[in-house]
């Protein structure tokens, strides 16, 4: 009895993800999108958290900014 009620609830659950899968307009499209421009989409997405990981590693390891250290001349010392 419990063994039979198990199988129908996980039969209903594997039907209801069928249903939500394949009523669904795309897997990886929005609606009124080509194919084409999904893949555009997907590149685009894939640089720009590709660029937001390099940026964070720069901000991690303090390389966004020039260093002010290095724009500083020491004037040459007058012997009088």
């Amino acid at each position: 009895m419990m063994r039979n009620v198990s199988a129908l609830i996980i039969w209903g659950i594997v039907l209801c993800a069928l249903v939500i899968l394949l009523g669904s307009c795309s897997f990886f499209t929005q609606p009124g999108e080509t194919a084409a421009e999904g893949h555009r989409r997907h590149l685009r997405n894939l640089s720009i958290g590709r660029q937001n990981v390099w940026s964070d590693f720069d901000r991690t390891l303090f390389m966004d900014e020039p260093s002010r250290a290095a724009n500083l001349r020491i004037p040459p010392r007058i012997d009088e």
